[in-house]
């Protein structure tokens, strides 16, 4: 689960696209059984970022599920309260902030995956060119610095207001539930 985080991002891709491409194990069964074909998609480059993005929102969600108190389902245990009690009233809510924070730390780092994208999805122009893809290919044009900056630009606001969601959110969820 954690492997994206230590391989090169283009290690990645290379294996997305062994196994995901139209003669890869998955993506046979995949495009014989369903037509599905993910290798130079849309939806391809959707899952080569979550492939890259995956290990950093387990990681907060799992460190705020292990931040939960334990004693406090323990009380709802021995006044009756089910599993599924237990996880819904008690365990979800408490984890609610780093899940949140997760998903838009998740998100905004999405805005910046470069290598696993270009390798399993190209850099098709209104298919699969990420904002990362995009600037890249500004800057490989004589005079795109201008249009490189552009995005750049984008880019930085995106992640700006990513990262500032993320701290307004938890606080809010935190302040929400007495921490």
């Amino acid at each position: 689960m954690h492997l994206p985080l230590v391989l090169p991002p283009v290690v990645t891709g290379w294996l997305l696209l062994i196994t995901f491409g139209v003669r890869g194990p998955v993506g046979a069964l995949l495009h014989d059984w369903f037509g599905i074909r993910l290798v130079f998609t849309t939806a391809g480059a959707s899952l080569a970022c979550g492939v890259m993005i995956f290990p950093i929102m387990v990681r907060a969600i799992r460190l705020s599920f292990e931040a939960a108190d334990p004693g406090l389902e323990q009380a709802a245990r021995t006044l009756g309260a089910g599993r599924l009690d237990r996880l819904f009233t008690i365990t979800l809510p408490l984890a609610s902030p780093g899940i949140l924070v997760g998903g838009i730390v998740a998100y905004a780092t999405c805005l910046g995956e470069f290598g696993a994208v270009i390798t399993f999805a190209a850099s098709i122009p209104g298919e699969t060119q990420t904002l990362p893809l995009a600037i890249y290919a500004a800057l490989q044009v004589p005079g795109g610095e201008a249009k490189a900056a552009q995005l750049s630009l984008v880019s930085i606001t995106l992640a700006l207001t990513g990262l500032l969601l993320s701290e307004w959110f938890a606080k809010r969820l935190n302040a929400m539930l007495g921490r």
